[in-house]
């Protein structure tokens, strides 16, 4: 049978799982070039038919991640939470469900429905499972070892009411324990927080994770400790909280967190929002393992994109083997739901574990010159076939370039894993200036991230529990060989990197360039960051990443076997 997964609610994203067990997922906002896309993901679907073969009409089950949030553009998010603090959206929680409230959400369900029945999907092959479930299910299912009994986590800022899970997964089949209702999520006040700081929320949180370590431990402990008040654990051993009596409604939450924070500076704000979080969430596993006995985890949810946390986590004593599922934000979810409904159809080992996140679409060279054709053309790129494209690659990046890299299949997810991606040597911390100036436009606190030859991996990161780290989504101290000849790539103030360890397996290429780049320069690793335009989604087809060349200081492209450049250069 042919399922395909679908999330429709923040940044929409499709996944098909084959029949041969292969996966094939794309974000919708890399085919239409808006970040963070909500809605129904058509031109994702019309990509997945047009790989998998499958017109709508014969997929066996389109399986819908949970009901989406109304669709919403960036500055309608930024809106929802400038009224969040009002009185009347305080009163509108307050009142709860009302029988028009419920009514108008029916419609929007039918609505949702018909949307996908009109682009041919047959009514009864519809399914629609929980935001959380479909969480839960990346994580179980996403990893191999499934005979004995794992502990599955999910927290997020909220989805289907819910905003953390707590299951057992054994022998293909999940067993849910515990649930945390959205009004008591500390994933939303993260996001409140991000707002109220000046920053888009549910887009930049990642920017109070990567300022928090500058701030002083006194004053991120003052703020920890008073957003602790805030909340309480049901008793002295569930691993289920609530908000603290007389606490809002987290959406809410904005006035009680103004007196908080009365008087207190931005980097003390940052740094006790992440120490808060890192510590509760440390507090839910520890909890959770007591209640069990399982110290293997699996976890998602997007509050796991927070990577120091996952650091914390990952170190506890409590905790024998962690795996988080990459990218875990809502785009993951089309996954999830595709992993539900294969295993409701044909039993949990019918799943097949994630062995790769390069789910997307790859181009041939004969595809990328027909796609850039207008623009060699008209003499705007000039655009040449080196008789390697590594070795091209490596003596610019010897020389001192930055080099957008464009081969292989398309990431899923929020991480560039090397084919749409902007490397460097990461010896040169001043390359960072250089990136930011020329491209990325991120704040001068951001970290830029790391991708590491496995075989060197050991040389560079303190893993002792030797957690697999091949997607970006957990931090590890560096060391003195690490912190000297990944500086570029690690954070400038503690020294933590979030690594991607390449095997010759996981990307042949990829591998194949650190190799050649560590022969020429004894550096087993090379900064990467993602290939796209300060607030636009990572590249989709060669013509964006050409696009992003024009429209910046970058001089050098590598797409498929060509390399590229600007006349002038």
């Amino acid at each position: 049978m042919t399922v395909i997964g679908v999330s429709d609610s923040h940044n929409s994203a499709v996944a098909a799982l084959c029949q041969d067990g292969t996966i094939a997922a794309v974000q919708e906002e890399r085919l239409r070039r808006v970040k963070n896309y909500h809605n129904v993901p058509t031109m994702g679907l019309e990509w997945l038919v047009t790989h998998t073969g499958v017109a709508p009409q014969d997929v066996s089950v389109l399986a819908l991640a949970g009901m989406p949030t109304v669709p919403l553009d960036r500055a309608g998010w930024i809106d929802v939470f400038r009224r969040s603090a009002h009185w009347q959206g305080r009163l509108r929680t307050a009142i709860g469900q009302t029988p028009l409230r419920a009514a108008v959400e029916r419609k929007r369900a039918q609505e949702r429905l018909d949307a996908y029945v009109a682009l041919g999907f047959r009514p009864e092959a519809i399914k629609v499972y929980g935001h959380h479930a479909c969480h839960a299910a990346t994580a179980y299912y996403g990893q191999s070892e499934r005979t004995e009994p794992v502990l599955v986590l999910t927290v997020d800022g909220g989805g289907d009411g819910l905003c953390a899970s707590v299951s057992i997964g054994q022998d293909n089949k999940l067993k849910l324990l515990h649930e945390v209702p959205y009004a008591d999520s500390f994933g939303t006040l993260y996001a409140v927080v991000t707002y109220m700081l000046g920053m888009v929320p549910l887009e930049h949180e990642y920017k109070i994770m990567g300022m928090a370590p500058y701030a002083a431990m006194s004053g991120s402990r003052r703020i920890a400790d008073r957003l602790h008040t805030l909340f309480r654990w049901v008793d002295e051993r569930t691993p289920v909280w609530r908000r603290a009596p007389g606490v809002p409604h987290t959406l809410h939450i904005q006035p009680v967190l103004e007196k908080l924070f009365f008087e207190q500076r931005f980097d003390n704000i940052m740094g006790g929002v992440q120490l808060f979080t890192e510590e509760i969430l440390c507090e839910f596993v520890r909890r959770a393992i007591a209640e069990t006995g399982i110290r293997r985890l699996c976890l998602s949810g997007g509050v796991f994109m927070n990577v120091k946390a996952n650091k914390r986590i990952m170190e506890m004593e409590e905790v024998d083997s962690l795996f988080i599922f990459p990218s875990c934000g809502d785009e993951t979810n089309a996954i999830g739901a595709a992993y539900l409904a294969r295993a409701e159809h044909e039993g949990g080992a019918a799943v097949p574990p994630l062995s790769s996140m390069y789910l997307g679409p790859e181009w041939s060279a004969t595809e990328i010159r027909d796609d850039l054709s207008e623009w060699v053309d008209r003499g705007d790129i000039v655009l040449s076939q080196p008789d390697s494209i590594n070795d091209a690659v490596v003596e610019l990046l010897m020389q001192g370039h930055v080099v957008g890299r464009f081969a292989g299949r398309e990431e899923f997810g929020a991480r560039s894993l090397g084919n749409r991606a902007i490397i460097a040597d990461p010896r040169n911390p001043d390359v960072i200036r250089e990136i930011n100036e020329m491209v990325k436009s991120r704040d001068f606190w951001m970290p830029f991230a790391a991708s590491v030859a496995a075989e060197h991996a050991d040389l560079y990161l303190r893993n002792p529990k030797n957690v697999a780290a091949p997607y970006m989504i957990l931090s590890f101290d560096t060391t003195e060989a690490g912190g000297e000849q990944l500086k570029a790539g690690t954070h400038p103030y503690d020294r933590t990197c979030r690594p991607q360890v390449v095997t010759q397996e996981s990307n042949a290429e990829y591998w194949d360039l650190i190799h050649r780049f560590a022969s020429r320069s004894g550096v087993g690793g090379l900064l990467n960051t993602s290939l796209n335009l300060h607030g636009l989604p990572l590249v989709h087809r060669p013509r964006d990443a050409v696009h992003v060349l024009l429209n910046s200081g970058l001089n050098w492209l590598a797409v498929g076997p060509y390399l590229i450049t600007k006349p002038a250069a």
